[in-house]
């Protein structure tokens, strides 16, 4: 409790410091808002030139990138400074925070308030209200809880995928670049199904870098997809649980990798 207590000391104050110039904080807000842009673009297409895709109709598909976007929205406010870290690893401070008695993984992630994460929240939210109020499902309290657990899965399973990049940039600081190349990833496939791509490009999506579990998956799963998706339909309705487990994994990693660091010079 008294580390909850101070994690939200600092949250607080980090938050009061980008108060302090408002006309900034604003422009921060509308830069996380803009930069989705382009899924509000898909999103407005798909439901003005297409009846569907793959096999969903449109209604089903724009359940996708709203369940994306939300995920990613609350993983670059609770989670996403691992996002930067390369950068922090570089200009030496992760040794800083070694030196510091809590742990360097919570210090990075009081590091400041990710302010653009309150117009990517909004702009989710907005799309996973329209989402909704086009849906035909039967929207019961068991398949309400599922969509929760979706979103907090795809949440855990981001950061468990930029975790890893982190550990990957503790050994070698330039591996930073592989994180935006993840971003522009998940960014390009995560607001569509993937089984309108060529089976290697799904497979390699699905089971190397496990994107489909983020939201085609869960989302395929709550409107009868499911067993279209090319993975066992036990899998597909796993999705919360992978992006648990897959998270839980990368802490761990990120402690053997911390251990085994010898700073940014070797």
């Amino acid at each position: 409790m008294n580390a909850v207590r101070i994690a939200w000391r600092i949250t607080r104050l980090n938050f009061r410091a980008q108060l302090e110039y408002r006309a900034e904080f604003l422009l921060n807000v509308a830069i996380g808002a803009i930069w989705q842009v382009s899924v509000i673009v898909f999103a407005t297409v798909l439901l003005a030139r297409f009846t569907g895709m793959g096999g969903w109709d449109s209604s089903e598909v724009l359940l996708i990138p709203a369940t994306r976007m939300l995920a990613h929205g609350l993983f670059v406010l609770l989670l996403g400074r691992m996002h930067f870290i390369g950068r922090q690893i570089q200009e030496g401070r992760i040794d800083i925070y070694l030196m510091r008695p809590m742990p360097v993984h919570r210090q990075v992630q009081l590091s400041y308030f990710p302010t653009n994460a309150l117009g990517d929240l909004t702009v989710a939210a907005g799309l996973m209200v329209g989402a909704l109020s086009r849906s035909e499902l039967d929207w019961s309290a068991g398949r309400i809880s599922y969509l929760v657990a979706a979103v907090v899965g795809g949440m855990l399973l981001e950061a468990a995928l930029f975790t890893a990049l982190a550990c990957a940039s503790l050994r070698f600081p330039a591996a930073d670049y592989w994180s935006r190349w993840l971003e522009e990833l998940l960014g390009t496939f995560g607001s569509y199904p993937l089984n309108v791509l060529p089976k290697a490009v799904g497979g390699f999506l699905t089971y190397a870098l496990p994107l489909a579990f983020v939201a085609y998956l869960p989302v395929a799963v709550l409107t009868g997809h499911g067993h279209d998706t090319g993975v066992p339909y036990w899998l597909a309705a796993s999705a919360p649980l992978v992006g648990v487990l897959t998270y839980l994994g990368s802490r761990l990693l990120w402690r053997w990798s911390l251990r085994h660091y010898t700073g940014v010079n070797g």
